[in-house]
């Protein structure tokens, strides 16, 4: 595949310096639009049914991709892929795989919040004897 440069040094060797001025006038103007624009998606929004519901409706009546849907709704391309290959996320039932394997991970993330934010206890050490050292004699 040729790169851009390579096309630039082509032109030049070619002599065409119209379309070396039509391709600066067009790195000029793509300069001029570029800014810094936020990430497309912060995080996921949860699925519903109604989320995959709207995924359905967009692979069917369009010729958007998996990525395309997915920008649109704002979920990730897996979770549209979820949806139009297995069907998942259709019905509210708690006891759906998805869901059961969203609440086990949710159950999860809050014992490992809960362990971190909890002060560690570390085991009393019984009282016995003191040890003498050398330098107590």
């Amino acid at each position: 595949m040729t790169t851009l440069r390579e096309f630039e040094e082509a032109l030049r060797e070619q002599g065409l310096t119209s379309a070396l001025s039509v391709l600066e006038t067009l790195r000029e103007r793509d300069k001029a639009k570029r800014s810094i624009r936020p990430a497309r998606r912060i995080t996921g929004k949860k699925m519903t049914p109604d989320i995959a519901r709207r995924i359905l409706e967009l692979h069917e009546q369009t010729k958007m991709t998996q990525q395309e849907i997915a920008f649109r709704i704002g979920v990730n391309q897996g979770r549209v892929n979820e949806v139009i290959k297995r069907g998942k996320w259709l019905t509210e039932d708690p006891a759906a795989p998805e869901a059961v394997a969203r609440d086990k991970a949710k159950e999860r993330m809050r014992r490992q919040r809960d362990e971190v934010q909890a002060p560690r206890r570390r085991a009393s050490k019984k009282e016995g004897p003191a040890q003498l050292m050398f330098g107590d004699f």
